[in-house]
Protein backbone atom coordinates (compact mmCIF):
# COMPACT_ATOMS: atom_id res chain seq x y z
CA UNK A 1 0.00 0.00 0.00
CA UNK A 2 0.71 3.27 -0.68
CA UNK A 3 0.43 6.70 0.70
CA UNK A 4 0.92 10.01 -0.92
CA UNK A 5 1.95 13.15 0.93
CA UNK A 6 2.15 16.21 -0.87
CA UNK A 7 4.92 19.02 0.20
CA UNK A 8 2.09 21.52 0.80
CA UNK A 9 0.34 19.26 3.21
CA UNK A 10 3.15 19.68 5.69
CA UNK A 11 2.75 21.70 8.98
CA UNK A 12 4.27 24.90 8.96
CA UNK A 13 5.92 25.85 12.25
CA UNK A 14 9.72 27.79 13.32
CA UNK A 15 9.99 31.41 13.79
CA UNK A 16 10.03 33.39 10.54
CA UNK A 17 10.93 36.71 12.55
CA UNK A 18 13.87 34.83 14.36
CA UNK A 19 14.78 33.36 10.01
CA UNK A 20 13.60 30.14 10.54
CA UNK A 21 11.28 28.24 8.22
CA UNK A 22 10.32 24.44 9.59
CA UNK A 23 7.87 22.37 7.56
CA UNK A 24 6.25 18.94 9.35
CA UNK A 25 5.68 15.75 7.87
CA UNK A 26 4.31 14.40 10.73
CA UNK A 27 2.28 15.84 13.88
CA UNK A 28 4.80 18.08 15.85
CA UNK A 29 4.73 20.82 18.67
CA UNK A 30 1.39 22.61 18.43
CA UNK A 31 0.61 20.71 15.25
CA UNK A 32 -1.11 17.70 16.58
CA UNK A 33 -3.13 15.18 14.60
CA UNK A 34 -3.83 11.99 16.29
CA UNK A 35 -3.75 9.55 12.68
CA UNK A 36 -0.59 11.02 11.78
CA UNK A 37 2.04 10.68 14.92
CA UNK A 38 4.62 7.83 13.26
CA UNK A 39 5.31 5.87 9.87
CA UNK A 40 7.06 2.72 11.08
CA UNK A 41 9.93 3.89 13.54
CA UNK A 42 9.59 7.54 11.93
CA UNK A 43 8.57 10.13 14.35
CA UNK A 44 9.16 12.86 12.43
CA UNK A 45 10.22 14.43 9.06
CA UNK A 46 11.32 18.39 9.58
CA UNK A 47 12.88 20.55 6.56
CA UNK A 48 14.29 22.89 8.26
CA UNK A 49 15.50 26.37 6.47
CA UNK A 50 17.47 28.88 8.68
CA UNK A 51 18.81 32.44 7.52
CA UNK A 52 22.53 33.31 8.31
CA UNK A 53 22.90 33.81 11.48
CA UNK A 54 20.19 31.72 12.91
CA UNK A 55 19.62 28.78 14.61
CA UNK A 56 17.92 26.23 17.74
CA UNK A 57 19.64 27.18 20.72
CA UNK A 58 20.70 24.41 22.98
CA UNK A 59 17.54 22.15 23.82
CA UNK A 60 17.02 18.69 25.19
CA UNK A 61 16.63 15.41 23.72
CA UNK A 62 16.08 12.08 24.80
CA UNK A 63 15.19 8.21 23.69
CA UNK A 64 15.34 9.47 20.22
CA UNK A 65 17.45 8.62 17.24
CA UNK A 66 18.26 11.71 15.00
CA UNK A 67 19.13 12.05 11.50
CA UNK A 68 20.04 14.90 9.77
CA UNK A 69 20.67 15.60 6.22
CA UNK A 70 21.75 19.08 4.87
CA UNK A 71 20.31 19.87 1.37
CA UNK A 72 22.37 23.32 0.88
CA UNK A 73 24.71 25.64 3.28
CA UNK A 74 26.01 24.30 6.30
CA UNK A 75 24.51 23.30 9.69
CA UNK A 76 26.58 23.80 12.61
CA UNK A 77 26.52 21.19 15.52
CA UNK A 78 27.51 21.28 19.56
CA UNK A 79 26.87 19.14 22.17
CA UNK A 80 26.57 18.59 25.74
CA UNK A 81 28.76 15.00 25.28
CA UNK A 82 31.09 17.11 23.19
CA UNK A 83 30.64 16.89 19.67
CA UNK A 84 30.92 19.93 17.70
CA UNK A 85 31.07 19.54 14.12
CA UNK A 86 29.99 21.35 10.94
CA UNK A 87 27.35 19.32 8.69
CA UNK A 88 27.68 19.79 4.90
CA UNK A 89 25.49 18.12 1.77
CA UNK A 90 26.01 14.54 1.18
CA UNK A 91 26.97 14.16 5.28
CA UNK A 92 25.23 11.55 7.43
CA UNK A 93 24.91 12.57 10.85
CA UNK A 94 23.52 10.23 13.73
CA UNK A 95 22.86 11.96 17.44
CA UNK A 96 21.26 8.86 19.94
CA UNK A 97 20.21 10.67 22.33
CA UNK A 98 19.52 7.53 24.78
CA UNK A 99 19.24 8.81 28.34
CA UNK A 100 19.40 12.23 27.39
CA UNK A 101 21.73 14.82 25.43
CA UNK A 102 21.20 18.13 24.58
CA UNK A 103 22.46 20.38 21.39
CA UNK A 104 22.87 23.28 19.48
CA UNK A 105 22.10 23.95 15.89
CA UNK A 106 22.65 26.90 13.65
CA UNK A 107 23.78 28.27 10.32
CA UNK A 108 27.28 30.30 11.31
CA UNK A 109 27.62 30.57 7.55
CA UNK A 110 26.65 33.25 4.93
CA UNK A 111 24.29 31.60 3.06
CA UNK A 112 20.77 30.21 3.28
CA UNK A 113 21.08 26.38 4.81
CA UNK A 114 18.39 24.05 4.57
CA UNK A 115 18.09 20.47 6.05
CA UNK A 116 15.90 17.68 6.63
CA UNK A 117 16.02 16.22 10.05
CA UNK A 118 14.48 12.78 10.87
CA UNK A 119 13.47 11.41 14.17
CA UNK A 120 13.30 7.52 14.89
CA UNK A 121 12.03 5.40 17.63
CA UNK A 122 14.84 3.29 19.03
CA UNK A 123 14.41 -0.23 19.78
CA UNK A 124 15.08 -0.17 23.66
CA UNK A 125 14.90 3.29 25.46
CA UNK A 126 17.62 4.51 27.48
CA UNK A 127 21.83 4.09 27.54
CA UNK A 128 24.32 6.28 26.96
CA UNK A 129 23.78 9.27 23.72
CA UNK A 130 26.10 8.56 20.81
CA UNK A 131 27.01 10.43 17.76
CA UNK A 132 28.38 9.69 14.52
CA UNK A 133 28.97 11.24 11.21
CA UNK A 134 29.37 10.15 7.41
CA UNK A 135 31.12 12.55 5.02
CA UNK A 136 30.09 12.36 1.50
CA UNK A 137 28.23 9.56 1.86
CA UNK A 138 28.45 7.48 -1.41
CA UNK A 139 25.19 6.83 -3.63
CA UNK A 140 25.34 2.67 -3.55
CA UNK A 141 26.25 2.97 0.67
CA UNK A 142 23.04 2.23 2.73
CA UNK A 143 23.71 3.48 6.18
CA UNK A 144 22.34 1.30 8.96
CA UNK A 145 20.59 2.24 12.23
CA UNK A 146 20.16 -0.70 13.62
CA UNK A 147 19.23 1.06 16.96
CA UNK A 148 15.85 1.75 15.29
CA UNK A 149 15.80 -1.21 13.30
CA UNK A 150 16.13 1.13 10.09
CA UNK A 151 18.56 1.72 7.42
CA UNK A 152 19.08 5.21 5.02
CA UNK A 153 19.59 5.23 1.46
CA UNK A 154 20.07 8.25 -0.39
CA UNK A 155 20.06 7.75 -3.83
CA UNK A 156 21.44 10.64 -6.50
CA UNK A 157 19.64 10.08 -9.48
CA UNK A 158 20.36 11.16 -13.20
CA UNK A 159 17.26 11.68 -15.42
CA UNK A 160 15.92 8.54 -16.77
CA UNK A 161 17.70 6.24 -13.95
CA UNK A 162 16.28 3.76 -12.03
CA UNK A 163 16.38 2.94 -8.31
CA UNK A 164 14.74 0.00 -6.76
CA UNK A 165 12.53 0.06 -3.62
CA UNK A 166 14.04 -1.74 -0.68
CA UNK A 167 11.78 -4.44 -0.27
CA UNK A 168 10.47 -3.94 3.06
CA UNK A 169 7.32 -4.04 5.68
CA UNK A 170 8.01 -0.35 5.88
CA UNK A 171 9.49 2.18 3.82
CA UNK A 172 9.63 6.27 3.96
CA UNK A 173 10.54 8.00 0.33
CA UNK A 174 11.00 11.10 0.70
CA UNK A 175 12.30 13.88 -2.22
CA UNK A 176 14.83 16.49 -1.64
CA UNK A 177 15.01 17.28 -5.47
CA UNK A 178 13.55 16.99 -8.83
CA UNK A 179 11.03 14.90 -9.98
CA UNK A 180 10.27 10.84 -9.69
CA UNK A 181 7.68 8.40 -10.90
CA UNK A 182 6.19 5.89 -8.33
CA UNK A 183 3.82 3.46 -8.98
CA UNK A 184 1.85 5.80 -11.26
CA UNK A 185 2.47 8.80 -8.91
CA UNK A 186 4.48 12.11 -9.49
CA UNK A 187 6.36 13.36 -6.60
CA UNK A 188 7.96 16.09 -6.57
CA UNK A 189 10.38 18.39 -3.77
CA UNK A 190 9.16 17.63 -0.34
CA UNK A 191 6.57 14.95 -1.01
CA UNK A 192 6.67 11.77 0.15
CA UNK A 193 5.61 8.39 -0.19
CA UNK A 194 4.67 5.69 3.08
CA UNK A 195 4.92 2.32 1.84
CA UNK A 196 3.56 -0.43 3.29
CA UNK A 197 5.00 -3.94 2.90
CA UNK A 198 6.94 -2.99 -0.36
CA UNK A 199 7.67 -5.19 -2.92
CA UNK A 200 8.96 -5.41 -6.53
CA UNK A 201 8.62 -1.32 -6.73
CA UNK A 202 10.71 1.23 -8.69
CA UNK A 203 11.85 4.28 -8.64
CA UNK A 204 12.05 6.47 -12.01
CA UNK A 205 13.75 9.66 -11.95
CA UNK A 206 12.26 12.46 -14.48
CA UNK A 207 15.31 14.38 -14.20
CA UNK A 208 18.22 14.82 -11.79
CA UNK A 209 16.60 13.89 -8.21
CA UNK A 210 17.82 12.92 -4.78
CA UNK A 211 15.78 10.94 -2.77
CA UNK A 212 16.26 9.49 0.55
CA UNK A 213 14.69 5.91 1.43
CA UNK A 214 13.95 4.40 4.82
CA UNK A 215 13.77 0.64 4.76
CA UNK A 216 12.20 -0.63 8.43
CA UNK A 217 11.50 -4.01 9.67
CA UNK A 218 7.97 -4.57 11.25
Amino acid sequence: MISVRRAGERYRGGDPAAGIESLHAFSFGRHYDPANLRFGAILACNEERLEPGAGFDEHPHSHTEIVTWVVEGELTHRDTAGHATVVRPGDVQRLSSAGGVRHVERNDGDVPLVFVQMWLAPLRPGGEPSYEIVRGIADSTPYALPEAGAMLHARRLTAGERTAVPDAPYVYAHVMRGHVALDGDELGPGDAARITDAEGLELTAEGAAEVLLWEMAR
